[in-house]
């Protein structure tokens, strides 16, 4: 996808005559730049979060909602940075990953952020097949080829417009949210243990399976994919402003960040909902060994004492799968025109990630089995927080970049603070990596 050839945002630039004095309304304004959150929160409510929660609110209890936060404030400065570096350069992150790097490095990292979609879609397809065995009794393999086809359908809504996919995305949240916060009610957590979990504690480091639970909820909270997709969406937000002078950008900035924040809010408060509930209704109850969402469904109903506990957890896993369809289908699309300049349809997008997606899941549902399903659930989302350093580094250089972001370049604290995050990503991940090697794992 061409973009539209703006000059880079400094201070420098003028708007032409015939621009000047076209000054949108509040609501207008708001209203072209808003809705971009809400696609990137629903990357961050995948099936794959539900695994790597469950697994960790059942076995520790509240003790990893700490890192449920902290991977939320990640995500909010990280896809913030996004956002931003999208709409003043007019360039998504994949795009100027192919202009600044070597035509060797910007291939690698296509290829890495292609691994990182395929297991995205790989845990989205297992989680909806799950759904679907849960709420109709279908076997996995038939779940695997209807999610398949559900697929398309989700997407097709986008030949009726954007705003109209954005809304039926906007639904699916909602009656998750809904869904959640009755079984909650029911639940009745220990709301002082839940914020004594949010204080973070060494043994997550130091003890090997903890660990890997949190490197899960890492992936399965900041996705790779969503930073170019964010900026990406940023990019043609601002490819149709009206005007672009300092004053209108910083609109559009605040807009954004706006935006950017209730959405990944409000995402938080869904994880953090999920473990929550697993550590109320499973590690209280001493079943500390439930991690399939096949166990997590027969056990709410009898444990919350509620016939519709089951219904609605499966319909909120539903929800949440169909929508991440959307994320990683346009993230897909928009990746591949940025890395290589080949312009894709969504539905020929779809159709090439949910075939390499497709023969694993089958495989998996068909020899595994359920331990098998949850277990490649969580390795999907490690896989994700292994590819993140590869987008996060590129993305903190040219937030920071004058050059590339003039006036609106990132810097001070909340530079060294990205850069900061970063270093803790690929300090999380190395120390993983030497204890699976290490066979601590």
């Amino acid at each position: 996808m061409q973009s539209r050839d703006y000059p880079l945002a400094g201070p420098e630039w003028v708007p032409p005559p015939d621009q000047q004095n076209r000054t949108p309304r509040r609501a207008q304004r708001w209203m072209g730049f808003a809705g971009a959150g809400t696609l990137i929160a629903v990357g961050y409510m995948d099936p794959g979060n539900w695994a790597t929660a469950i697994a960790g609110g059942a076995r520790y209890g509240y003790t990893l909602l700490s890192v449920v936060l902290l991977s939320s404030v990640m995500a909010l400065l990280l896809q913030w940075l996004a956002a931003r570096v999208g709409l003043v350069t007019g360039r998504d992150l994949a795009q100027l990953s192919r202009s600044q790097y070597s035509r060797r490095t910007s291939l690698a990292l296509w290829g890495l952020c292609e691994i990182a979609i395929i297991a995205c879609d790989l845990a989205e397809i297992i989680g909806s097949a799950v759904a679907l065995q849960l709420l109709f009794g279908l076997s996995l393999p038939v779940g695997v080829v209807l999610a398949g086809a559900l697929a398309f359908a989700m997407l097709g809504l986008q030949g009726f417009g954007q705003r109209r996919l954005e809304g039926a995305v906007a639904a699916l949240i909602l009656l998750t949210a809904g869904c959640f916060a009755a079984q909650l009610a029911l639940a009745n957590p220990d709301w002082g243990a839940a914020a004594a979990g949010l204080r973070p504690r060494s043994e997550i480091v130091a003890q090997a399976g903890m660990l890997w639970l949190a490197t899960g909820i890492l992936g399965a909270t900041v996705m790779p994919h969503n930073l170019y997709l964010h900026s990406a969406l940023l990019r043609m937000r601002g490819e149709t402003m009206p005007e672009r002078t300092p004053a209108a950008m910083q609109r559009a900035l605040r807009t954004t960040q706006w935006d950017t924040t209730l959405s990944l809010g409000f995402a938080f408060v869904i994880n953090a909902a999920l473990l929550i509930l697993a550590a109320a209704v499973f590690h209280a109850s001493g079943n500390t060994s439930v991690e399939s969402l096949g166990d997590a469904h027969k056990l709410l109903a009898p444990l919350l004492g509620n016939q519709w506990a089951g219904v609605m957890f499966a319909v909120a896993l539903l929800a949440c799968g169909l929508n991440s369809t959307v994320t990683a289908t346009l993230a897909g699309q928009v990746t591949m025109e940025g890395f290589l300049n080949l312009r894709m349809k969504p539905w020929q997008r779809a159709l090439i990630t949910r075939a390499l997606a497709l023969v694993p899941a089958l495989l998996i549902v068909g020899h595994g089995g359920e331990a098998q399903t949850t277990n490649s659930l969580i390795f999907s989302q490690v896989v994700l927080s292994l590819q993140l350093p590869f987008a996060v580094i590129p993305l903190v250089r040219f937030a920071g970049d004058a050059k590339l972001m003039g006036q609106w370049r990132v810097r001070g604290v909340l530079l060294a603070t990205a850069w900061l995050i970063a270093g803790a990503i690929v300090a999380l991940n190395g120390v993983l990596l030497w204890q699976t090697l290490s066979g601590r794992g």
